[in-house]
């Protein structure tokens, strides 16, 4: 099979056919499914043909199968989870990452993407007001950014006990105390259990989710040995923010490792009117956030920062004599859990490029005002109550008792045009909100709030 540029134009053509009447629809269509996994599967199942398939029909049949199965989660009515949209630069950027086809793991080899990948590095730390000279690695999701800063802070305390992880592993090594907020995200335990670092140590939590500093000194004070204290900016159900600064100098008293996980809340950095939120924050040793949740990049892609490029080249680097390294400089495989990886800082780039220094706090500070809007007009409903105080860009909505608010997210999940997750927090079922998607306006708040009020009445 010979190499014909060609052979791209037809499916490629219907690629972009089929992507434009997905987006032409997002708009106005269900956020749900039209259709179940079993009803798709029913439409794939079939053995693998002996002769081949032309690829213009590979594109049709792909795209007449699983439409049906696909949520629109781009929607400006899609409030589920921590999930954002995204923005036509970055996926315009995506689609050109998909067609370059480069492995990103040197900079040797494709020095057009890491060098676009460095730049978008640089403007992501000096936005969050993050050490200019930190390690930044694009990988997967918060959960491997998470995964990425709690490897270099096992390697960085463990080493300085004198214990060598790389030659001895974890068998017979001091014991790493890892303390945690009550509320912390599922993804910590879950990055801490990949690590073999095993269950973490709670601390006990405000009403908000905050840590609680004077119980994290209690706990530090008779912990002994490596430890790291994970912070964690953004809540899941209230949007609340760790007090950095007085819980990082106290880790750091210590000599704990300070890693903060802003899977969504770090971006506050970038808004002046909400700096203040992550005041201190600078000062951790290691910090995880997601550009497809408050940023609006395309999946995937989680943002690992590291303030000690040592540790984390430790923890993660490999070398071998086919890989060239780069003198005086990290190859991004030193600083990720993967060797082979597409450009995922790419569409990162675009999205800062097109949005510029003010257009990212326009858009954090956008995502917080429809957070507001939306949490005033669902207390206005009768029987509705906001469990948080709204900070950022999550509400926690209850009714009167367990059953009705499930009964109210069972009811608008089934009309299906707005889509709000259900959870538990606090003792309560709630119907949780995070507004995280840039197309979100004024006509989709007004639209969900009054879905909402149906579904109550």
């Amino acid at each position: 099979m010979g190499f014909h540029p060609q052979d791209f134009d037809g499916p490629l053509t219907r690629a972009m056919e089929h992507a434009r009447t997905w987006l032409d629809s997002v708009p106005d269509r269900r956020i749900a499914p039209e259709m179940g996994i079993e009803e798709i599967l029913r439409s794939l199942a079939k053995e693998l043909p002996r002769d081949g398939t032309d690829a213009v029909r590979v594109v049709d049949e792909l795209a007449r199968v699983v439409e049906p199965g696909l949520m629109a989660m781009g929607s400006g009515r899609f409030f589920g989870w921590v999930i954002g949209g995204t923005m036509p630069a970055a996926m315009a950027a995506d689609w050109l990452v998909s067609a370059w086809d480069q492995n990103s793991g040197m900079r040797f080899s494709t020095p057009g993407v890491v060098a676009v990948e460095e730049v978008a590095a640089h403007w992501i730390l000096d936005l969050l007001g993050l050490p200019a000279g930190a390690e930044v690695g694009f990988v997967t999701g918060a959960t491997m950014a998470n995964f990425t800063g709690l490897a270099a802070a096992r390697q960085h305390v463990l080493t300085r006990t004198g214990w060598d992880l790389d030659r001895e592993g974890l068998v017979g090594a001091p014991p790493v105390h890892v303390l945690v907020g009550e509320e912390r995200h599922a993804t910590v335990d879950l990055a801490l259990r990949y690590l073999g670092l095993g269950a973490p140590t709670p601390i006990g939590a405000d009403e908000q989710g905050r840590i609680d500093p004077r119980a994290l000194a209690e706990v530090l004070h008779r912990t002994s040995g490596p430890t790291i204290a994970v912070l964690q900016a953004g809540n899941i159900h209230s949007g609340a923010f760790d007090p950095f600064t007085e819980c990082i100098d106290l880790a750091h008293q210590h000599d704990a490792w300070v890693h903060v996980d802003g899977a969504f809340g770090l971006w506050a950095a970038a808004s002046p009117s909400l700096r203040h939120l992550t005041s201190g924050v600078a000062e951790a040793d290691s910090w995880a956030t997601d550009a497809h949740k408050t940023l609006n990049s395309p999946y995937d892609c989680g943002i690992a920062i590291v303030r000690h490029s040592t540790a984390v080249r430790a923890a993660l680097g490999t070398s071998a004599s086919y890989l060239v390294a780069a003198e005086g400089h990290s190859d991004p495989h030193e600083v990720t859990p993967e060797l082979s990886r597409r450009a995922r800082g790419v569409p990162v780039w675009a999205a800062l490029l097109c949005l510029g220094r003010i257009g990212v706090a326009e858009l954090v500070d956008q995502l917080v005002a429809r957070a507001r809007q939306l949490a005033d007009g669902i207390a206005a409903i009768p029987g509705a109550r906001i469990l948080n105080d709204v900070v950022f860009t999550q509400v926690s909505v209850v009714f009167e008792s367990d059953e009705r608010t499930r009964e109210v997210t069972r009811r608008l999940l089934s009309d299906g045009y707005v889509w709000m997750s259900g959870s538990r927090w606090r003792g309560h079922d709630v119907l949780r909100v995070s507004v995280s998607n840039w197309s979100t306006d004024d006509a989709d708040v007004a639209f969900s709030i009054a879905a909402v009020r149906q579904a109550a009445s």
